[in-house]
């Protein structure tokens, strides 16, 4: 099955991928999945990182890659299930990604609690 990486689990496969947990790490590498990052998570990155509170590589485009990591946009069909989310998790980039590993088919590679609640399908990190 193709993977979503969320932001957390992008961020520590660009810091220190030992971070993951070897399954996840072993699926991210092992190249039988695509592996999709959302514009989502670059964009939080960017955010997050322009307000000084985390380093990521100023040419993340070209880590993902030369990781072979995909794009995956959001479109408004994610939008609107993201909209049909229970209301569980509030952090709106969590939520897209949720929405997207959802109408996408994707397993989401994941470790915080508030995504492994989400009806989907998941890989804990």
């Amino acid at each position: 099955m193709n993977l979503l990486l969320d932001t957390q689990v992008l961020l520590w496969w660009l810091d220190d991928p030992a971070l993951l947990n070897q399954e996840a790490g072993e699926a991210i590498t092992e190249g039988r999945s695509i592996v999709f990052v959302s514009v989502a998570a670059v964009w939080e990155i960017g955010i997050n990182k322009a307000r000084g509170k985390l380093s990521a590589p100023d040419d993340l485009e070209a880590v993902m890659a030369d990781a072979r990591f995909t794009p995956l946009a959001i479109s408004l069909n994610r939008v609107l299930a993201e909209s049909l989310l229970p209301a569980i998790h509030e952090d709106p980039f969590d939520r897209i990604q949720a929405a997207q590993a959802q109408t996408e088919g994707l397993r989401l590679v994941t470790r915080d609690a508030g995504l492994l609640t989400y009806p989907v399908n998941v890989l804990k990190a």
